[in-house]
Formats: structure tokens, C-alpha cells, sequence
């Protein structure tokens, strides 16, 4: 066994990446998406790449199946269990006040409705001690319910539970009896031991609603690889950019709600580490079919937040800041109170943009990048689709007789207003929080990423492009990257006069151990496991946090830790919110410790296999002119190359406008100066 593999499932197309340990070469390929049984679309992508599934070392994918259950609103049917007077926080949920001018502002419906919210006797007072036993016969007449109605799945969030989740333990011990395997049971101090009690129950709901559906995906792909001679465990991508094998994901369903596109993050983070330049800094675009996903790599390390909010839910988990708009080159132009518009609904992969020749009939991005001539319709996906240019034109022309325009006007138009789509996208996450694009590289990546990049660039002031080899299979590629991940929390409620340091590294000392032995459990050698810690704190008077990394365990009880800390937190205050107030005392409210697992890396074998393929030359449309652009394979590419210039390979095309310059570095990456 000696090919380490990763799979990102798309919902267009299904990429695979492949690493040969013995020889260091990395292959990828991709196949369409099977929508009515993935594993076809994985087996078709994995046989393009390597011939048994019996020769692979470490096998890694990330899965969208539970972020699809919920954007479908397909998930579980799920039972709420709360303790006596607490029915309503659920459905009370947070006001608006992020959007309290937003007179069109709606709440996101509750995936619970009301009538299925059940209240248990019992009762906990804020430090965990028992003021009244948890009533075990309303458990078993909920365990009834669930029963009785068919219910899929069943959650229990109970008041003061981070504190001590005795009364939670016994529920669901009480549940799992009665029940037997066929229900999920989830408690909320498993999913999320912190306080908040809405945002607490959120989480616990939404791993019981896309639970069900992430258990058995996984459970078919584990059979199904099994079946074909797979001996390895089957690793999983989660939300935080960490992984973990299947078994665990099973148990912890909703660790793998963004599982996919994140493995683009953490080969942002690999892309950083191997160029060395922006201090580690890079915007990562990824755009698909359907999507365009942004996220950030800032100081070598990915954007990760303690919460999220996913579809209007809060979220409390470790989870990659991402930010996802529909656009992507399935996404379909149309007219609009004679306006041109551009998404977010797309053609997907089934009948997919009118250039597949599948049905498709309405232009997409895809269609406008083809009448332009910035695809090479004979060799698009490295050879495994021949596109119809002539419908792809039509499909434009269509339009631009609607809008009463030139076709060829109209395509550009298409790009532009999708380019500005996407950088607004990119905004949010920099420009709204205080964060400079122009200090940043952006690596593009996607099937479509690379297309569209330096004019996205250009849009920032980005001065410098990314595109590293296998674009189209770059998330899958990251995969292979990443760490083991175990994130382990405990509540520490301390205002500065009363904390213990001692204490707090004894606390930490318990959660490192509890971190290591995890990381045994999936299999990580000992030399290659190790803990990092962090400590929430907040002002005195402030509702929210900011995480404040720790040296060690130790360093809570050394010498001048508090006003060390105290000084870190000011520091990222201000970094923040843009102000501080250093005199103000400060709150400690949960202690962090995360384990991390490392496995061989592949970065360095990412080289181009130079060839001697020809170039041909084209006409291509920028800026309203034609140009005489040359089409080259990526794997001839070698020093500079000045724009026009279409590169193509075989997960993606990299449009380089007039202007700029490309250069292809020692690890394979083409770097685009772009012309301002």
C-alpha cells in the first residue's frame, strides 16, 4: 500500500487527488457528480487516478452531506427534549440586533416546530449542583414518543448542562435503551459544552437533524470501499480543517458540516507554507459549478472562529470563517426588470450549462467564458469533455437579443457582474473586518477559479495570483495536508481577581491529556501528536469573547501571567474592534485545547511534469477586443510568461489577461503579477 488519496464530492464534479509515496508523484483527476448514488461518481473518479482501492495508504475525502441536508431542508425528523419551563428557547431564539434596521428581517424557521419539543423534569443551578433529580419516566415517555411517531432522531439540551452533564448522561442512556441504534440520541454537552443555552440547543439540533443522513452516507462508503479491498480506516474532513476517521465523524456528525470546501483552506495554508511570501497571508477563492467559497489563511493558519452561524443557526464549534455566495460556472445569467443578472440559481451538473450538450439551454458563466475563447472546448477537463461552443453561443445570444445588446458584449457582461459578485464576497470577510486585500495573495482554485481570478484581483488591488497545480482538485489536495484535529473545551468562569492560576494549568493539564489519548485513538504516532491552548476572555460587562492563545499548559501559573494575558487580550481587542481599554478588568470564561495529529507531507512532490506539447493560438475577447491568444498546457509551462495567454490542464483553465506576467516557481505554482 503505498497512494495516499483525498476525494472532494462536489455538486458538479467528483475530484480526486493521488499521492505515490514510493516515487512522489501526485496525479488527480475528476468525474460529473452521481447525485442518485455518489459512491458511482467516487469509483469512476478513483479508477481515473489509480486501478485498486486494496493499494491505498491513507484514504481522506470531504462530503457535503449534511450541509446539503440542510440548505434542502432534507434532514432527520427530530424530537427536542428540554428541562421544565425551558419548551421556548428554541423557538425564541436571539433578536435581530446585527440587523436591527432590517425591517425585512425574518428569523430562520426552527427546524424543531414547537409541538415537537417535550420538557423532562429536573433541574441544575448555574454551578451544576442538583436542585431537583432528572424525572426518568417523562425520558422514557419521550423515548415513546420517538418511537410511536417515527421520529429519526432525538436531542436533549438541559439547562446548566456544561456545568455537569449528569442528568444529560442519564437521559441518554435511558433513550439509547429504549430506542436501540435506530434513533440518533444526541446530547448538548457532547456537541458543545459551553454556555448559552440557545446557541447550545442549536448545535444539538442541528446534529440531530443532518446526523442521520451523514451516519449512513458514511456508513455506505465505508461498506462500499470495504467491498472493493480497502484496508485503511476512512478519514473524514471537518469544519475546523482538522480530520478525523470515519468511526468518530459517525458519532460526531455534525464536526463534517462544511467538510468540503474547506480542504481548499488548508491547501491555502500547505500553498502559504511552500511560497513563503505575505507573511503567510492569502485569500483563498474557490468556485465550483454552483459556489464560490471564500475563506482566509492569516499568518500561515486558518481563519477559524469558536462559532458560526450556518443558514441563520448558530453553530458553537470550531469551524473555517467561510463565506459562500451563489456563483460559480453553472451559475445562469438572465434579464431582470432589464437588467442583466447573474445567479445564484445554477444549471448544476444535470443539464448543466448549454456547452455540456446536456439539455442546458440558458447561458451561465460557463457558456460566456467559451463565447469569449477563454476554454478550449476540445480539451476542457484535461480531455474528458468536448464542449459544443456553438450552443454555448447560442445560449448568449439569447440573452443578448432579450437585453438588446451585442453577444459578444453580453458574455463580458456575464463575467464582469459575477466577478463583482465575487469580490464583494471577498469584502466581507476582509474589508468589513477591518482586513487589507491588497496585503494579501489570493490562491484560486476550482474548476472555474482560475478563470476568473486577476479579474477579481484587479477589482481589490490584489496584485499577486495564485494557481497552484490540480486547481480543479486543490480542496482534495488539501486534504492530504491537513492535521488530526481533536477540539476539547471546559468551562472557566473566573473574573481576573478571583482566578488560580495553578488551577487553570491543572484544568488545561486534564484537557491536554484528554487531547493526546484522542489522538491515539485515531491512530497518531506519539512523536507526532501535540496540544495548543487557548483561553476566552472578555471585559468585565461584555457579553462576547475573543480567544487568546496560551504558550503552554504551564504558563497560567508562572509568574506575571495575568498581566501578560491581559496586555494579549488589549492587543486583540484592538486588532478587532479597532480600540481598547487596558485598565478595564478582564473575565476568563472557557478554557480550549486542541489536539493535533500530523501525517507525512506531500507538498513538495506538487511539480510540473514538463512536456513538449505545442501551443495553438485563438482569438479571445478582453476588454471588448480580440486578441491573438496563445493555449498552452500547463505541464510545458516553464519561466516566464507574459498575458495573453490561455493555460490549460486537467482540472482547470487559467485565464492570464493582457498585462500581466506569470512565472511558474520551483514547487509548480503559476504566480500572476497582475497589472493594475
Amino acid at each position: 500500500m503505498s497512494y495516499r488519496v483525498a476525494m472532494d464530492i462536489g455538486g458538479t464534479f467528483t475530484d480526486v487527488v493521488c499521492y505515490d509515496e514510493r516515487s512522489g508523484a501526485v496525479t488527480a483527476s475528476k468525474a460529473p457528480t452521481t447525485p442518485g448514488d455518489l459512491a458511482e461518481g467516487v469509483f469512476a473518479a478513483l479508477g481515473r487516478v489509480m486501478a485498486d482501492p486494496a493499494d491505498i495508504s491513507f484514504f481522506v475525502h470531504g462530503t457535503t452531506q449534511g450541509l446539503n441536508a440542510l440548505l434542502e431542508r432534507k434532514g432527520a425528523r427530530v424530537l427536542l427534549l428540554a428541562g421544565r419551563g425551558g419548551r421556548d428557547v428554541y423557538q425564541i431564539a436571539r433578536g435581530n440586533r446585527d440587523r436591527m434596521f432590517d425591517l425585512r428581517y425574518r428569523k430562520p424557521t426552527p427546524l424543531v416546530p414547537r409541538q415537537d419539543v417535550m420538557e423532562i423534569g429536573g433541574r441544575l443551578d448555574y454551578r451544576g449542583q442538583e436542585l431537583v433529580p432528572l424525572d426518568e419516566e417523562s425520558v422514557r415517555r419521550a423515548a415513546r414518543r420517538a418511537r410511536d411517531e417515527g421520529f429519526d432522531a432525538v436531542a436533549v439540551c438541559l439547562l446548566f448542562s456544561f456545568a455537569d452533564p449528569a442528568h444529560e448522561v442519564r437521559a441518554g442512556e435511558i433513550l439509547r435503551a429504549e430506542l436501540g441504534d435506530d434513533v440518533l440520541v444526541v446530547l448538548s454537552h457532547e456537541v458543545a459544552r459551553e454556555w448559552r443555552e440557545y446557541e447550545r440547543t442549536s448545535s444539538a439540533v442541528l446534529e440531530a437533524y443532518t446526523g442521520p443522513v451523514v451516519r449512513r452516507y458514511l456508513a455506505r462508503i465505508e461498506r462500499r470501499f470495504a467491498e472493493r479491498g480497502l484496508a485503511v480506516p476512512v478519514h473524514v474532513m471537518q469544519s475546523s480543517g482538522g480530520l478525523v476517521n470515519a468511526s468518530y465523524a459517525m458519532r460526531r456528525p455534525l464536526q463534517t458540516l462544511l467538510s468540503g470546501p474547506v480542504g481548499g483552506t488548508m491547501g491555502g495554508v500547505a500553498a502559504t507554507r511552500l511560497l513563503g511570501s505575505r507573511g503567510g497571508n492569502a485569500i483563498c477563492i474557490d468556485m465550483g459549478g454552483t459556489s464560490f467559497d471564500v475563506s482566509l489563511v492569516v499568518n500561515g493558519r486558518p481563519d477559524v472562529s469558536a462559532e458560526a452561524h450556518i443558514e441563520g443557526y448558530p453553530v458553537l464549534m470550531p469551524i473555517v470563517n467561510l463565506h459562500t455566495i451563489g456563483a460559480g460556472g453553472g451559475s445562469i445569467a438572465y434579464a431582470e426588470a432589464g437588467a442583466l443578472r447573474v445567479g445564484p440559481e445554477s444549471a448544476g451538473a444535470v443539464p448543466g450549462p448549454a456547452c455540456y450538450a446536456r439539455g442546458g439551454t440558458r447561458a451561465t458563466v460557463t457558456d460566456a467564458n467559451v463565447a469569449l475563447g477563454r476554454v478550449d472546448p476540445a480539451w476542457f477537463a484535461g480531455g474528458l469533455m468536448t464542449l459544443d461552443a456553438e450552443a454555448a453561443g447560442a445560449a448568449v445570444a439569447t440573452l443578448a437579443e432579450e437585453l438588446r445588446l451585442d453577444p459578444l458584449q453580453l458574455a463580458e457582461g456575464i463575467c464582469d457582474v459575477a466577478n463583482a459578485k465575487m469580490a464583494q464576497a471577498i469584502r466581507t470577510l476582509t474589508v468589513e473586518h477591518g482586513v487589507e486585500p491588497r496585503e494579501f495573495a489570493l490562491v484560486a482554485f476550482g474548476g472555474a477559479g482560475a478563470m476568473h481570478a486577476v479579474f477579481i484581483a484587479r477589482e481589490l488591488g490584489i496584485s499577486e495570483v495564485v494557481v497552484p497545480r490540480f486547481p480543479g482538485a486543490f480542496s482534495a489536495w488539501g486534504m492530504l495536508e491537513a492535521d488530526v484535529r481533536r477540539d476539547l473545551t471546559h468551562p472557566y468562569f473566573r473574573p481576573q481577581e478571583a482566578l488560580n492560576g495553578d488551577d487553570m494549568s491543572r484544568n488545561l493539564v486534564i484537557l491536554e491529556r484528554e487531547a493526546l489519548e484522542a489522538l491515539s485513538g485515531q491512530g497518531v504516532p506519539e512523536e507526532r501528536r501535540r496540544v495548543e491552548h487557548a483561553v476566552d476572555m472578555r471585559y468585565e460587562g461584555q457579553d462576547y469573547t475573543l480567544t487568546i492563545p496560551l504558550r503552554d499548559a504551564a504558563e497560567p501559573a508562572g509568574p506575571g501571567f495575568l498581566p501578560a494575558i491581559a496586555a494579549r487580550y488589549a492587543e486583540a481587542h484592538t486588532s478587532r474592534y479597532g480600540h481598547a481599554t487596558p485598565e478595564a478588568p478582564v473575565e476568563f470564561v472557557m478554557l480550549r485545547s486542541t489536539g493535533f495529529g500530523s501525517f507525512p507531507r506531500s507538498a513538495a512532490a506538487v511539480l510540473p511534469a514538463h512536456g513538449e506539447e505545442a501551443a495553438y493560438v485563438r482569438d479571445v475577447i478582453f476588454d471588448g477586443a480580440v486578441h491573438s491568444t496563445p493555449v498552452l498546457r500547463r505541464s510545458s509551462l516553464d519561466g516566464e510568461l507574459t498575458g495573453p495567454a490561455i493555460v490549460v490542464e486537467e482540472t482547470a483553465t487559467t485565464v492570464i489577461p493582457p498585462g500581466c506576467l506569470a512565472t511558474v516557481d520551483d514547487n509548480g505554482f503559476l504566480i500572476v503579477k497582475v497589472d493594475q
